[in-house]
């Protein structure tokens, strides 16, 4: 065998080894970007180096493989269906308590579903193997709690935060979380069932409507 044939033979080989390895590597990140879905492009954002990020998503779904998960029977998906209800009731006339309510009761779902419900971010890197299309939804709601918290959110806010909580808590129960409210503008209907999650708030006006409406 001539030495240009051996090199040609050497080249050949050494391109098919690479597109091996390339369509290998195409087919893990298509796999890893149907799995995390927005997830993956702001892992690949927050790391600012993809080889980072995919290494980091996998490590997500090592450790996900290894939680012992479990979906909810009817009675207590039921259970939960009624707590939420409460917490849409409390908002009317606290919609600060009722965020807070909002949180623990999402929490504690994360935690009966099977999740470790430790540290924050670490909740959020469990949660994003199975939840990726909600977990904004949970980031925004955690954001607003917090400023709740401060005493810096409106009654707008508190009222946002209530929507993007229901979006994660519907997401991890597995059914619709409560019957959505219709709208409250006269001759509209509600288009989305998070676009009105609670009943808007009770005003001091609407407490002395009623009761001049009783004399």
């Amino acid at each position: 065998m001539s030495p240009v044939i051996t090199i040609v033979l050497i080249i050949v080989v050494l391109v098919v080894i690479a597109a091996i390895v390339y369509g290998v590597q195409a087919g893990r990140r298509k796999k890893l970007q149907s799995t995390f879905g927005p997830e993956y492009d702001r892992a690949v954002a927050d790391t600012g180096n993809r080889t980072e990020a995919e290494k980091e998503l996998r490590e997500r779904e090592k450790r996900h493989a290894d939680l012992e998960l479990k979906e909810l029977p009817p009675e207590s998906q039921q259970r939960y269906r009624a707590a939420w209800e409460e917490v849409q009731i409390q908002f009317v006339d606290n919609p600060s308590e009722a965020v807070g309510t909002a949180d623990e009761l999402v929490t504690s779902l994360i935690a009966e579903r099977g999740y470790p419900t430790g540290e924050y971010d670490e909740r959020l890197a469990d949660l994003s193997v199975e939840h990726a299309s909600t977990l904004q939804h949970y980031r925004d709601a955690h954001e607003i709690s917090e400023r709740n918290t401060a005493g810096s959110a409106t009654t707008e806010d508190l009222r946002q935060a209530l929507v993007h909580y229901r979006a994660l808590f519907t997401d991890l129960l597995g059914i619709d979380a409560v019957p959505t409210p219709p709208s409250t503008t006269p001759g509209t209907t509600t288009s989305s069932p998070d676009d009105e999650p609670a009943p808007a708030p009770r005003r001091d006006a609407d407490t002395d409507a009623a009761t001049d409406n009783r004399r």
